[in-house]
């Protein structure tokens, strides 16, 4: 990847969107490119923690995995993103598993050397800050609709979040830019593949979901919001 490919990637993420040319230049320096093949693990759960990924290309699934090998999909993660979201200022552990869904383009840059980089910029710190408490408002909202919702509750604020995480306004509705199997979307909130293909017909039946040509979500967001209050 050309330099000049990772500094227009680089500004396009969040915490890095509004430096110049000059000040993103000590993260290019460190900053390496990886190329990784469809299914190739970027880590794997409790790898030592010691770098972080920007995403320039393809898409990456964030999964965890407990001690009888059952799978709770975090997210997919594309272009302009960044991961993990742990790690800074301490040491540890890779939280999850990172698996390469589309060939991926990635940059990589050492912990301990963003982390000085960080110190030496405070405005970067806080934006990094910005960024993981987005992160931790997500959780919350996650753990919120597991303990205050009903199943087919929770399988509507997932595919509200999606909109949100995986997906491109188009005219009224919001089209997924992953395609995910009714397995996956179970995985994210810890349900049954059929309680979601139960739901998954059920708001199709009412027009709030729809599929294209090619099988993928088209989503009413606002009509599904309404949804949750009927």
């Amino acid at each position: 990847m050309k330099q000049e490919d990772i500094i227009r990637r680089l500004s396009k993420v969040p915490i890095f969107k509004e430096l110049s040319a000059k000040e993103l230049d000590p993260i290019v320096k460190i900053a390496q490119t990886r190329f990784y093949k469809h299914k190739m693990y970027v880590f794997m759960q409790d790898d030592p923690l010691d770098r972080v990924f920007f995403i320039h290309s393809g898409k990456i699934k964030i999964y965890k995995s407990d001690q009888t090998g059952k799978e709770q999909l975090i997210s997919v993660l594309e272009a302009g993103e960044m991961f993990p979201h742990a790690g800074f200022f301490r040491k540890g552990k890779f939280p999850a598993y990172a698996e390469v869904m589309e060939d991926a383009h990635l940059i990589v840059i050492p912990i301990d050397q963003f982390e000085k980089i960080l110190i030496s910029y405070p405005e970067l710190c806080i934006k990094l800050f910005k960024v993981l408490g987005e992160k931790i408002v997500d959780l919350q909202g996650r753990l919120e609709a597991q303990v205050l919702h009903n199943t087919y509750e929770q399988i509507i604020l997932l595919l509200l979040r999606l909109c949100k995480s995986n997906g491109e306004k188009i005219g009224d509705q919001y089209k997924l830019t992953t395609q995910f199997t009714n397995r996956e979307l179970a995985n994210m909130i810890g349900t049954s593949r059929e309680s979601v293909s139960r739901t998954i017909n059920l708001v199709k039946k009412k027009a709030l979901v729809t599929l294209d040509d090619d099988g993928v979500y088209l989503i009413n967001r606002e009509a599904l919001k309404q949804e949750l209050f009927y």
